[in-house]
């Protein structure tokens, strides 16, 4: 087990999860705005199951994807940070940096203030080489959230744990590697 790390940035906090969390969490996760480039929405079961991942995932690390509240009130906001996927994809193994927030939330700069947060915490505290993000052509707010993190697009790939038939299947992956940043 390795001491948790959290993050602060200007505006938020990249902390780990409280029990309080999960009702937005899973208000957040139905949200069908939220999950639009997802393949549906969560029930709240799979919601708490995707939390107590996350928990994991930072109970074994120190780092993973991270409760996010504003520091100027404190509420859960949404999730951030990075994570080892479980899913085999083409460019396994890897690191990616993940970000989910409230509909509420959008359009005011946090996904990038909060991933920028992770990414450097990626190289520089973590150590690691490369930093990996991925989501479906469609999605332009967060392809425009890789491109402000300073990430390159590195072509595009079928996600095995998306079904053939659906139109959320095929990726864009974007890249980041340690001392190979701009911004």
């Amino acid at each position: 087990m390795t001491l948790p790390i959290e993050l602060t940035t200007e505006r938020l906090l990249l902390r780990q999860w409280r029990p309080a969390d999960r009702a937005a969490f899973a208000a957040m996760n139905a949200d069908p705005r939220v999950m639009e480039h997802f393949p549906s929405p969560l029930t709240a079961a799979q919601s708490d199951a995707t939390a107590d991942r996350c928990e994991s995932h930072i109970r074994e690390r120190g780092w993973g994807p991270w409760a996010v509240e504003r520091r100027d009130g404190g509420d859960f906001i949404g999730m951030v940070g990075l994570h080892v996927p479980s899913a085999s994809l083409p460019f396994s193994p890897c690191v990616e940096v993940l970000w989910r927030l409230a509909f509420e939330h959008w359009g005011r700069g946090y996904a990038t203030e909060s991933a920028a947060a992770a990414v450097e915490f990626g190289f520089a505290g973590a150590r690691l080489d490369e930093i990996v993000a991925f989501t479906v052509p469609s999605n332009l707010r967060s392809l425009a959230v890789m491109r402000r993190l300073g990430m390159t697009e590195a072509g595009h790939f079928d996600h095995p744990l998306v079904p053939p038939e659906s139109v959320l299947r095929r990726h864009v992956l974007y890249r980041s590697s340690a001392g190979v940043r701009s911004r």
